[in-house]
């Protein structure tokens, strides 16, 4: 019987998938009833996410508060597999793990940390949200539904994976349905910008796919603490966190550790030759040839690697220059389908680098780290002179997203430990963590106070607005509040996350933190632009506009009530994050130079 964590975990994950499944049984005419049933899916995913999340604070985080340090997946795992085999499946760990497609090693492994769990309730939040947008989607109702609901299982399968392959299912899951979602129900040029989506995501996909293979041809049993004394057999491996495991003792030995385990075996060899233990030397021998395979012993090897998931993971973020299908792709895509792109798509790359680039791949993250931090400060810097040169509403909400991700990069990038310090690498980690949620609630609230407005006039030109509050005053109050929350407004969740990065980058280089503070100023430039062209002002044609309904209400006001929330009590969600990030940040400070 699969313990209960597993249980809910996998509730979360295909709920939603069931719910599309269920859409088939509707009759062709029950359009309306379609609608109430996804929405429905979509409640009680978000519910189900909540239930995870109240239990993971209670028996995880709370549970370890004098040892925050416990909280870490790795440390879970530990605890799961000192145990035994079959031994360890406890309901209360948030972590299940069990056998799947056994000759290939591959597992349904499933894990919950603070870093995932924040990712996890922003996609069910949105989700829900974006359904209730969806309201007035019109044309092959049932087919939109479904691929809706789909989406939403490979976004949160994404997030709950802990074995690579699973996680790559589920990644490529999402592709498909976006790919149609916008392709079918999108503007004009929706089968371009579709396909143009499809291939840039294709592309980073077969960047991780090789980056995926390469790890699994690594033998990895020498840093196996499952493994049998005196074993024989290879291990090849999908776990991710053994494969960091791996990745933290590959950076040992190649940063030159004393810990390092090609070191200790190579005095164990010295010592089994002195002493004439043939068993021994033959078992030392294999070790070490074993510790000498490129992901251990090269560092073009481990730097490849790197680039390989860096870029495949990037392109989803996106980082420039592999940008250009976002603004396309937001510009054709449906409202409620741009809420989902901005608000929890682009935040699966930066997942992934967290998760899965930087802990397999330290030595390379490191050694790269410049560079990270440079294409950061690249993509805050231009994706706010892009978005000011913007005429259409939407694309100046797309580019401000390149710039506010580029902050998310910096702050992962900022890889600097003095004295054995890592607190400026925390603030950063946590500021780009934060960032993400913050971004994902401001995002989605401009595309969908965006497509609120289209609704009406028919089209987004910047250029022909003005005078939108004298007719729709509720709706431009609200706008102002999320647009000065995008903005980075103390008080607002936007500057909590901004603010953590651009101290943290201070630290490590000043140059970086005063171009990312600066663009600040652009930022409030083009917002404050914004709203001038379009809510001042006096507009005849515009004075018949009806304000902001309350289906569009239930849909803003729970993402207005969060920018302010999280701006103003930031520990509501730092509290139970920042163990899983800080724990992060010190397992990778200690296998660097």
């Amino acid at each position: 019987m699969p313990e209960t964590d597993c249980i809910w975990m996998s509730l979360v994950i295909f709920i939603p998938s069931i719910f599309a499944l269920g859409l088939l049984f509707f009759p062709k005419s029950a359009v309306e009833g379609m609608r109430w049933w996804s929405l429905f899916g979509t409640a009680l995913t978000l519910g189900a996410s909540l239930y995870v999340f109240i239990m993971y604070d209670k028996q995880v985080v709370d549970a370890n508060l004098s040892a925050p340090a416990k909280t870490t997946l790795s440390a879970r795992v530990e605890l799961m597999e000192a145990a035994g085999p079959g031994k360890g499946r406890v309901s209360d760990d948030w972590i299940a793990k069990y056998d799947w497609i056994r000759n290939f090693n591959i597992h349904y492994y499933l894990g919950a940390d603070g870093i995932s769990m924040a990712l996890v309730l922003l996609t069910t939040v949105l989700s829900f949200l974006s359904m209730i947008a969806s309201w007035k989607i019109d044309r092959y109702v049932r087919g939109y539904c479904m691929l809706f609901l789909l989406l939403e299982t490979g976004m949160l399968g994404t997030f709950l994976s802990l074995d690579f392959f699973l996680f790559y299912i589920f990644w490529e899951v999402m592709l498909l349905p976006m790919y149609f979602l916008i392709g079918v129900w999108g503007g004009p040029r929706r089968e371009y910008a579709a396909i143009k989506f499809f291939l840039y995501t294709l592309l980073g996909s077969v960047f991780i796919l090789i980056a995926l293979l390469g790890f699994y041809f690594t033998d990895v049993r020498d840093v196996d603490p499952q493994s049998p004394a005196g074993y024989q057999e290879s291990k090849n491996t999908f776990d991710l966190v053994l494969l960091q495991k791996a990745g933290e003792e590959a950076s040992r030995i190649l940063n030159g550790k004393d810990n390092n385990l090609l070191a200790s075996s190579q005095k164990e060899l010295a010592k089994a030759q002195q002493a004439g233990n043939a068993e021994n030397v033959k078992f030392y021998l294999a070790r070490i040839e074993r510790l000498q395979q490129p992901f251990f012993a090269s560092k073009p090897f481990q730097i490849a690697m790197f680039l390989l998931l860096f870029v495949g993971f990037a392109i989803k973020v996106p980082l420039f220059p592999f940008h250009t299908w976002l603004p396309d792709a937001h510009v054709e895509a449906p409202t409620p389908i741009s809420m989902i792109l901005a608000g929890v798509l682009l935040k699966m790359g930066g997942y992934g680098i967290i998760r899965i680039a930087y802990p397999i791949c330290p030595f390379a993250a490191e050694y790269l780290a410049w560079w990270v931090s440079l294409f950061g400060v690249i993509n805050i810097v231009y994706g706010a002179f892009a978005a000011m040169a913007q005429t259409d509403f939407k694309k100046l909400v797309a580019y401000s997203s390149v710039s506010h991700m580029g902050y998310v990069i910096l702050g992962i990038a900022v890889w600097k430990v003095t004295a054995g310090k890592t607190e400026y690498w925390q603030w950063g980690m946590n500021g780009a963590m934060f960032q993400m949620i913050a971004h994902g609630i401001t995002s989605a609230g401009m595309f969908f106070l965006v497509g609120v407005i289209y609704d009406r006039a028919h089209h987004r030109n910047l250029d022909n607005f003005r005078g939108l509050c004298e007719p729709m005053p509720l709706y431009s109050g609200i706008s102002a509040i999320m647009f000065f929350a995008a903005m980075g407004l103390p008080g607002m969740c936007g500057f909590v996350g901004e603010f953590m990065v651009v101290l943290a980058t201070w630290n490590y280089s000043p140059l970086f933190a005063i171009l990312s503070a600066l663009t600040v100023v652009v930022t409030a430039a083009y917002i404050l632009w914004t709203i001038q062209r379009v809510y001042l002002g006096q507009n005849p044609a515009y004075k018949s506009f009806l304000d902001i309904n309350l289906r569009e209400l239930a849909c803003i006001v729970p993402l207005v009530v969060l920018a302010v929330a999280l701006g103003v009590w930031p520990n509501l969600v730092l509290s139970w994050m920042e163990p899983s990030v800080n724990g992060l940040v010190q397992a990778l400070a200690r296998v660097g130079p």
